[in-house]
């Protein structure tokens, strides 16, 4: 296996700490607002990575913190009678049942930022120590990682100290602009459930902080790989990084990032008016489409929310569906079996899951001809390989939990049959331009029509 790595920039061989074993840390949510495309996509790709390190026979350990106490989080509740830990806790609900509609495997662990403020407190503590931490001298009870003391900031994104932007022009307690809070002294008008008793005062941690304490807690000073979206590269990532190591600790072998959403070419934000939450996705499209498109674009590519996104998916997804849908008729049922070496190349060369995808359509295309050429053993070959591909994505369409019973493509495959059934009758009675109209009606919705000995079968076009 091999994947993609952020900070040494280059595809690299996949060398576990452990062997056998493979431990993922991934940047969940902040819970301020209701969860949005992006947050779906990121937990997708690490679902996906999580499956096919299973697949090729790793124990994995995954865990994805929810960030549940942030200054976004008091903001969004200033002017509301909601506390900050009710919209917290409502808004991590409504993450996680989109998560569970798209199928998104729950992680081993889901910790919480205010789960953990005694890790936070003794990695401030150890810091302090250390001399790469300050307490701010303004007695604002904020607490600073000094960048000027690790020579080595920037190490993650390749960058320099004098030529970040980080910071601003007010430094308030900072020695440096750069410096990035480890601790925010508690201030008037914060409620006080939303303050923690620390040696340098009451306060919450800063958000950086939270993430390198809780992926140390959890998965040790050492572990395989870090995880996130593009956006946390820098400064989330760097930041995290820089205390970790500052503190001791060697932090993830491998750091992967998965690109961006965007809406018809731009990126989606609250001042362009373009963003798409969660839940107006899931209305628009069976939960299967949805995983099908937001899994289709390489996860280091942009992934675009263009006019006929959804639909496109569903087209692609149908052909997919329908073939199994003839197998099972043909068949009975169908088992999954092993799957092709060229899509295990594909999702070994950086979880390349648009090729693994062109390698199931392959094997669709594969079985239709051969169903159509009354090649049973080819034909249930082909659907044994579709089924186990699927499912390793974690898109089976014959799993029970994908059925719904009034999905757009059962309401598809019911008018068909209704149209072959009216078919055959006017066959029977002799009326042949009536039998025609209505295989030419189908040929022209893109539906192929295979009549055989005993029955015709369909199958969307390819």
């Amino acid at each position: 296996m091999k994947l993609f790595d952020s900070q040494s920039l280059e595809l690299r061989a996949f060398e576990p700490l452990v062997p056998g074993a493979v431990s993922i840390y991934v940047c969940g949510p902040t819970v301020q607002s209701a969860p949005h495309v992006g947050h779906l996509r990121s937990a997708l790709v690490y679902d996906l990575w999580s499956r096919w390190f299973s697949y090729r026979g790793y124990a994995v350990t995954l865990i994805r913190n929810v960030t549940d106490i942030d200054d976004k989080i008091l903001e969004a509740c200033h002017d509301s009678a909601t506390q900050w830990w009710e919209l917290a806790e409502a808004v991590q609900a409504d993450f996680q049942d989109a998560a569970d509609a798209l199928g998104i495997e729950r992680p081993t662990a889901q910790p919480r930022a205010t789960g953990h403020i005694p890790d936070m407190l003794e990695l401030i503590s150890t810091l302090l120590a250390s001399g790469h931490a300050y307490s701010a001298d303004n007695g604002s009870g904020d607490v600073y990682f000094d960048v000027s003391q690790w020579p080595n900031y920037g190490e993650l994104t390749h960058q320099k100290v004098e030529d970040l932007q980080q910071g601003s022009g007010d430094t308030g307690g900072k020695k440096n602009p750069e410096d990035f809070a480890l601790w925010k002294g508690h201030k008037a008008g914060e409620p006080a459930t939303a303050s923690w008793s620390a040696p340098w005062g009451a306060g919450r941690p800063g958000w950086h902080l939270e993430c390198t304490a809780m992926a140390t807690r959890y998965l040790g000073s050492q572990f395989d790989i870090h995880g996130g979206g593009m956006d946390l590269r820098f400064p989330h990532h760097e930041n995290e990084l820089a205390q970790a190591r500052a503190a001791g600790h060697s932090y993830a072998s491998h750091w992967l990032h998965n690109a961006l959403v965007t809406a018809n070419g731009q990126k989606m934000s609250k001042s362009l008016g373009n963003g798409v939450l969660a839940g107006e996705l899931l209305e628009q499209a069976r939960p299967l489409v949805v995983r099908y498109a937001l899994a289709s674009a390489h996860y280091r590519s942009e992934l675009d929310l263009h006019e006929g996104f959804l639909t496109e998916a569903a087209a692609a997804l149908g052909r997919i569906e329908v073939f199994l849908a003839r197998a099972t008729r043909e068949f009975g049922e169908v088992e999954a079996g092993p799957v092709p070496a060229a899509f295990e190349t594909a999702m070994d060369d950086d979880l390349g899951i648009p090729s693994a995808l062109a390698v199931i359509h392959d094997a669709v295309r594969a079985g239709n001809q051969a169903a159509d050429s009354e090649k049973n053993d080819a034909f249930r070959g082909a659907a044994s390989e579709v089924r186990a591909m699927m499912a390793i994505l974690g898109m089976d369409p014959l799993d029970p939990r994908w059925a719904t019973g009034s999905s757009d493509d059962s309401v598809v495959a019911s008018m068909v049959t209704k149209i072959l059934a009216a078919r055959q009758e006017a066959k029977n009675e002799r009326r042949f331009d009536v039998a025609d109209a209505l295989r030419d009606a189908l040929d022209s919705a893109g539906i192929d029509i295979h009549d055989g000995p005993n029955e015709s079968t369909w199958s969307i076009r390819g």
